[in-house]
């Protein structure tokens, strides 16, 4: 059986790989070394007979991008399934990973998958019921059973993103303020000025309306209108004209 079998809830399955050796398990991987009666889980021996060689199943649940969604057996003349990846090679010596049949699974990015494979099991016997569990298969007389749970999601709290700020005249002359203390500091030197925390805003004089700013008489000028302007530089041209004719 699997080290974290009976510890529920359980993280989703992000890799699934075999290994030629119990003894050169990569970290962060689990082994299904045992069945769920106890016996050996050696995937490449057959039946009475047991060879030198030596393969296990075994699997990450590291948090990565992309998570295991489901899982097949097929043999080796048989077609690859569509979206799904064999598992060909032993991870610690690059070795043909099985001999008659293939394991293929089936991976989805985590933030799109609602549920991933969160288990996996072999039994001594594919008869053999494991609730909650579906079964993949037979390989070499053991049934290869895989649990499927929910993908754990982030909390509103990390989705949530600060508002967008308002800049307001004084927001503005703080941050600049802020901004030019903390350019002085990261050089290594710190000043205070004469014009450090001053707001720059415009006078109150200058709110007035433009009707009620003509009105005025600035420094002594009167401001006149266009007619009166005409009316008093207006010229005929009256001497020019009698010269011409």
């Amino acid at each position: 059986m699997s080290e974290e079998s009976n510890k529920l809830p359980m993280d989703p399955i992000s890799a699934v790989g075999v290994l030629s050796s119990l003894n050169k398990v990569p970290d962060g991987y689990y082994v299904v070394a045992k069945t769920t009666d106890g016996s050996d889980a050696d995937l490449w021996k057959d039946g009475l007979f047991k060879s030198k060689v030596t393969r296990y199943l075994c699997f990450s649940r590291k948090t990565e991008p992309e998570v295991v969604v489901d899982m097949k057996l097929i043999d080796f003349k048989d077609p690859l399934p569509e979206s799904f990846t064999p598992v060909q090679e032993t991870l610690d010596k690059k070795e043909a990973a099985m001999r008659k049949r293939r394991l293929c699974v089936k991976m989805s990015a985590r933030e799109a998958a609602e549920t991933a494979v969160c288990d996996i099991q072999l039994t001594a016997k594919s008869k053999y019921q494991l609730v909650n569990y579906t079964c993949v298969g037979d390989i070499n007389n053991m049934g290869l059973w895989y649990r499927m749970g929910d993908v754990p999601r982030r909390t509103s709290s990390q989705k949530t993103k600060s508002a967008p700020k308002i800049d307001t005249p004084h927001s503005t002359t703080s941050r600049i303020a802020t901004s030019r203390q903390h350019e002085q500091q990261n050089a290594g030197i710190y000043t205070m000025t004469a014009l450090e925390d001053v707001p720059f805003v415009v006078s109150e004089k200058f709110h007035k309306k433009p009707q009620e700013m003509q009105q005025v008489n600035l420094m002594g000028i009167t401001i006149k209108s266009l007619a009166e302007i005409e009316e008093e530089f207006h010229y005929n041209f009256g001497t020019e004209r009698s010269i011409v004719s």
